[in-house]
């Protein structure tokens, strides 16, 4: 029960405060409209993803738990790429669920069925809702102020831009999902100048991804995604210094004979002077006849809280319309 309190509090100290808000993710390479909207039409078809993932799962039913839907699908005769963002992230005694329809205008640079591509700029807007209740939280004195008797349940509109270079065997994007800084609590008379108030923080991702065939049935997959919170540092309302460490995953995945990936990944935080390991995680995906792809992650967690939990996990549900006649597939998705 001890360990249970101290990880619920460092998860809402994280989560509401200064730290990492936007939700994580071990398969990103396959749910990338969730933090860049420049990637909707990328598929080259209309697809679907769903995506649970369970946080920390030894912690009992408050471990914290996100699920993610996305849909998106190109219209060709107008060079655009429409697509749908929807995320539901739960930790104790707060939720937040996040409804963002995209856009994104794909400019096709040479053939894209040989060394050309596609450079799509992307544009989202939405809202999001955020409920908390800290009142029942038992915490030592003195309390810190941006949980002491909070209730709100908050409507918070965003907007966020993105770039997609995507070429048949590699791509580079660049994102700001949610580029408003909406405070999550109102300040009160009672609080003092100084008082810190929660508040969304801008996250900027950078990813990128290639891949090299090695034989006529294997091919080798190796990705990765930078993210960082604040341009390294960000004043917040109150115009305090707030920020956190910036992250990066590291993916290398193998695919075989076109329809079964296997892959491991490295996540870690990173500093000028210092570091963090967080896990080492472990997926496959398989793709089958019908257009539907299904896959599995494990992370294992290799920080401090390893002591504390056993790992994370997640499974994935895909579908492409045009995978219904394999005849259509003129080359592999390999993002």
């Amino acid at each position: 029960m001890k360990k249970l309190s101290l990880l619920t509090f460092f998860c809402l100290a994280t989560a509401a405060i200064y730290a990492q808000q936007a939700s994580m993710y071990t398969k990103y390479m396959f749910n990338q409209l969730s933090y860049n909207p420049a990637y909707a039409g990328s598929a080259d078809a209309l697809d679907a993803v769903l995506l649970h993932r369970h946080q920390w799962v030894s912690m009992g039913p408050d471990a914290p738990m996100t699920q993610n839907f996305t849909l998106h699908s190109p219209i060709q005769a107008k060079n655009i790429g429409l697509g749908l963002n929807m995320t539901y992230d739960r930790v104790p005694t707060q939720n937040t669920f996040s409804f963002f329809p995209s856009f994104a205008y794909r400019i096709k640079f040479g053939d894209p069925q040989q060394k050309g591509g596609y450079i799509s700029l992307g544009l989202q807007g939405g809202v999001t809702n955020f409920r908390a209740d800290y009142t029942g939280l038992d915490l030592d004195n003195p309390v810190d102020p941006a949980f002491q008797n909070q209730q709100p349940n908050l409507w918070l509109p965003n907007f966020g831009t993105g770039l997609y270079v995507q070429a048949k065997t590699w791509f580079v994007g660049l994102s700001s999902p949610m580029l408003v800084t909406n405070a999550l609590r109102k300040r009160t008379p009672a609080d003092l100048n100084n008082t810190p108030i929660a508040q969304q923080f801008r996250h900027y991702y950078l990813t990128g991804g290639v891949a090299f065939k090695l034989t006529q049935d294997i091919t080798f997959r190796p990705t990765i995604m930078l993210k960082n919170i604040g341009l390294f540092v960000e004043r917040n309302i109150a115009d305090e210094r707030r920020g956190a460490p910036n992250t990066f995953d590291i993916d290398a995945a193998f695919l075989f004979k076109k329809r079964l990936w296997l892959g491991v990944a490295f996540r870690s935080a990173f500093e000028l002077n210092t570091s963090s390991y967080d896990s080492v995680d472990f997926w496959a995906s398989l793709r089958l006849n019908n257009g539907l792809r299904i896959g599995a992650a494990f992370d294992y967690t290799i920080s401090g809280f390893s002591t504390a939990n056993q790992g994370s996990y997640e499974i994935m549900l895909g579908y492409d319309m045009i995978r219904l006649d394999e005849s259509k597939v003129i080359h592999v998705r390999y993002f």
